[in-house]
Formats: C-alpha cells, sequence, structure tokens
C-alpha cells in the first residue's frame, strides 16, 4: 500500500507545466500536473483510458470537440484515441491528476 498526500506534492514552475510521475506502472500511470496561469497541455491523442481529476483550481478541459469549465473534485473521463488537453485560463492555478491505464 502507498498513500500519497497529494497537498505535499503540488509543485508549480513558471517556465513550464509541473510534472510528477506518481506510479508508473504497466496498468496504471498517475502524473500530478501544476499549471501556472495560462499554461497550457496542448490536446493529443494516446491509446489509453484516461482520468483526469481535477486536484485544485479550475480550468477548461478539451475532449474531442468538446471544452468543459472545471473546477475542483472535477473528474473527466476520455476514450483511447480521443484528443485531450487543459489549460489554466480561468484566472487560478490548476492542478490536475491524471490516471491512465491501459485500453484492453
Amino acid at each position: 500500500m502507498e498513500i500519497l498526500d497529494l497537498k505535499k506534492l503540488i509543485r508549480f514552475d513558471t517556465e513550464k507545466i509541473s510534472r510528477q510521475m506518481l506510479a508508473d506502472k504497466p496498468e496504471m500511470r498517475i502524473a500530478l500536473m501544476c499549471l501556472e496561469r495560462g499554461q497550457r497541455l496542448e490536446p493529443h491523442k494516446a491509446p489509453l483510458r484516461l482520468l483526469m481529476y481535477v486536484v485544485e483550481g479550475k480550468g477548461t478541459f478539451t475532449v474531442g470537440e468538446q471544452r468543459i469549465e472545471a473546477d475542483e473534485r472535477t473528474c473527466i473521463l476520455c476514450e483511447p484515441m480521443v484528443p485531450h488537453g487543459f489549460e489554466a485560463n480561468l484566472g487560478e492555478r490548476l492542478v490536475v491528476m491524471a490516471v491512465v491505464t491501459p485500453a484492453e
């Protein structure tokens, strides 16, 4: 068992998105991404299932053709090969935990 205190792991970088890999196993990868105001993760595709969970702040998420404004404790699911990304464009920092699992 492992316990992750996300509040203690949050770190921001004014130059780029701060990314920390919290778990990297074949069955599941977990990353914590911290975005300063204005930072953006460009939409991209991956052959994996994805859960994006807003830990702190608010921002706009892109999933396929949809744009979703989300804030703390919002969870967004994304199917494999669907473009996805997010940005801290709503006047606050944004902290997202991404959980990735194999498609099959």
